[in-house]
């Protein structure tokens, strides 16, 4: 299954770059309102480390940068998965130290992806018990008989 065209370019978009000085910078404000998420989240992910350095400006303002938001979305994905937030601050780790660490983080989300997978499977079985339940109701299969759960 392919990602969608936002997954992607979250799974593209994190990379250690220098930034350019004519980048878009946002303020906390304009992340919560593009993400969704409250600043009161934004800044504790900063403190817990999820988040990769946030610029300052000169005032000390928090500048985030089209980079970050694509790290956000990542993050958003994985939160979706399950994860847990230690997962994932040790994921946000893992990528600051460097390449070294890539069979490292491999690991982790394929540890994920099979949990999603179990889920999913879970998912699907419980959505073929409901299927099951509600044709029979259409079908008015129950009438007159003992009814069951």
């Amino acid at each position: 299954m392919r990602p969608s065209l936002l997954a992607w370019s979250a799974l593209q978009g994190f990379s250690v770059v220098a930034m350019s000085l004519t980048q878009t910078r946002y303020t906390i404000s304009e992340v919560e309102a593009r993400t969704g998420l409250t600043q009161h989240t934004l800044r504790w992910y900063e403190r817990i480390g999820l988040m990769p350095h946030v610029d300052r400006s000169h005032s000390g303002q928090r500048r985030f940068s089209d980079k970050d938001l694509h790290w956000l979305a990542f993050v958003g994905k994985l939160r979706a998965t399950g994860m847990s937030v230690a997962d994932m601050v040790r994921y946000a780790e893992l990528v600051r130290e460097g390449e070294h660490t890539v069979d490292q983080r491999r690991e982790l989300l394929e540890q994920t992806r099979r949990e999603v997978r179990a889920r999913i499977t879970e998912l699907n079985d419980a959505l073929a018990v409901l299927d099951f339940k509600i044709d029979m109701y259409a079908k008015g299969t129950t009438a007159g008989k003992a009814t069951r759960p």
